[in-house]
């Protein structure tokens, strides 16, 4: 067989492909609900095969059979380089035969520093006392931080981690077990956190390790990852297949979008301006963590969006603004009256008005184990201490279903604890949460963050309608396609200051070419079929 060459990659013209993983007639029940409903899908050596659908469409589920977290419903079988998994699979199991798995809570221990999570159950003690050398898992750690072309401080606890870091903590102790040409590493969300930069590094990384033959699932949202860096894509609506390994090449994000939806996608109506007669919010002088002496106007009925490269800054706002953060200098002006943003606290701060929906529901919004009622009223449960009557049961439930029924949180009930809700779920109640407080100002940072196409376009339906109701809207993000549906506005951020404004309408393009000096973004992935060593000595 004749085998061509592009871009240094072997290609074969045409070849029966092994599989690596094979996944037939696999379900899942929980009590009353079956969440996966016989689905049958194969990942081959040597591809990136991407898992996609809409929250609770059953993937997360997938991951977590595959990683032996769940025990699937009796007469599936999971197959790996052809011998059957014994199920439910072990964890010692998948690791001996070479698959990986990155979580979408990342499994990280955040009293660990980065060190011990990464090299915790590889430790290779030394001597009668079993000692652990020190210096050479630090070396180990550092050869994969190098190998991804990152690099996070190994003694810093994991909990003082901002989320990209502890994203890129959780991704480099995956890889390190990646051994070419065999195995299977499963990214289940994993990437959420990551800038464009980051996120353009890792898949180079993902390129070269597939290009030996190790196989990767890629459970995503992000539309662009499927469509740039994917080879096949299987898609999943309400626990069933209704694609198995269909091939991405020449697949647009509106057909990929079609097929998680079973329907095209209906345009939010944006009208020509939103903005209204009014004072604007006057943010003058702010200077703290990456940021020096901003200053900006938020106007009556826009959503303001920030947004720039990793470290640029326009992150470090919401949490300056909302007391978070502390701040140096800086004034925000609202209704004629003037606060001082270096005295502000968390307290002070919602006492004013000012909301925050912070990035990472998981570690900063939902208390997973409390009901949706609970997590919804937290803040008037919170303030009626204050006040000479309790916030009541009652009202709490009646405030729970009234935001249930705007945001549309399925399942549709107030005392479900939001642990068990899917993902865009639980983002819903957590942006319920705070727009229940109707306030003043509302400072949101990667609100969609995580959440498919669907759940995208409700939370910012909410968010719009708040703005066009009177409150002030601040949106600090890194995610164009968000940017682009909900702000007005966007301001780019270089090097701590504003370097350039948008208006709408904007296109993606228009502020992905804002951020990048050369005005593009590198294509995720050059796709191409690859053949193992041992492939291409079979068929060579």
């Amino acid at each position: 067989m004749t085998l061509g060459t592009t871009s240094g990659v072997r290609m074969a013209a045409s070849a029966p492909r092994a599989t690596r993983l094979s996944v037939e007639s696999l379900s899942k029940t929980f009590g009353r609900s079956r969440v996966l409903k016989d689905i049958s899908f194969d990942v081959r050596p040597g591809e990136v095969h991407a898992l996609v659908g809409q929250n609770g469409s059953g993937k997360s589920t997938v991951a977590k059979i595959l990683s032996g977290l769940y025990t699937p419903d009796a007469g599936g079988v999971v197959s790996f380089d052809g011998h059957a998994f014994e199920l439910p699979v072990t964890p010692l199991d998948a690791r001996t035969r070479g698959m990986a798995i990155v979580h979408q809570s990342l499994g990280l221990v955040d009293t660990f520093t980065v060190l011990e999570n990464l090299r915790v159950g590889r430790f290779q003690p030394n001597g009668i006392l079993r000692r652990i050398d020190w210096k050479r898992e630090r070396a180990a750690a550092s050869a994969v931080f190098e190998r991804i072309q990152r690099s996070v401080p190994l003694d810093a606890l994991v909990g003082s981690l901002n989320e990209e870091e502890r994203a890129v903590v959780a991704i480099a102790r995956a890889l390190q077990d990646a051994t070419p040409g065999r195995g299977l590493i499963i990214f289940d969300e994993s990437t959420r956190a990551l800038g464009r930069r980051a996120l353009e590094g890792f898949f180079a990384l993902l390129d070269e390790i597939v290009a030996t033959g190790t196989a990767v699932l890629l459970i995503t949202h992000r539309l662009e990852e499927v469509v740039d860096a994917a080879d096949r894509v299987t898609v999943l609506r309400d626990g069933e297949v209704v694609e198995s390994g269909r091939d991405v090449a020449g697949m647009t994000e509106a057909t990929l979008t079609s097929l998680i939806l079973g329907r095209e996608l209906i345009d939010l109506e944006r009208p020509a301006s939103r903005t209204v007669a009014g004072t604007p919010v006057r943010v003058e002088g702010v200077t703290g963590l990456g940021v020096h002496d901003i200053g900006f106007e938020i106007r009556p009925g826009e959503v303001l969006g920030l947004t720039g490269l990793a470290g640029s800054g326009y992150d470090d706002v919401p949490y300056l603004l909302a007391g978070v953060s502390p701040a140096s200098a800086g004034t925000v002006t609202i209704a004629d009256a003037s606060i001082a943003v270096p005295g502000l606290t968390p307290g002070t701060a919602i006492a004013a008005g000012f909301s925050l929906v912070p990035e990472g529901r998981e570690h900063s919004g939902v208390a997973a184990s409390m009901s949706v009622s609970e997590n919804v009223a937290f803040p008037q449960t919170s303030r009626s201490r204050r006040a000479l009557l309790p916030y009541s049961t009652k009202s709490e439930r009646t405030l729970a279903e009234d935001w249930i029924d705007r945001l549309d949180v399925r399942p549709p009930r107030p005392d479900a604890p939001v642990g068990t809700l899917s993902g865009g779920n639980q983002q819903k109640v957590f942006v319920a949460k705070w727009l229940a407080t109707d306030p003043r100002l509302l400072l949101l940072h990667e609100p969609t963050q995580a959440v498919d196409i669907g759940a995208r376009q409700v939370i910012a339906g909410a968010i719009r309608q708040a703005a066009a109701a009177g409150t002030f809207v601040l949106l600090a993000g890194s995610d164009e396609n968000e940017l682009a549906l909900i702000c007005d506005r966007v301001l780019v951020f270089s090097d701590g200051a504003v370097r350039q404004e948008l208006s709408a309408p904007m296109t993606p393009d228009d502020i992905v070419g804002a951020i990048y000096a050369d005005g593009s973004r590198a294509r995720l992935r050059q796709r191409a079929a690859v053949f193992t060593r041992h492939q291409d000595e079979q068929h060579d």
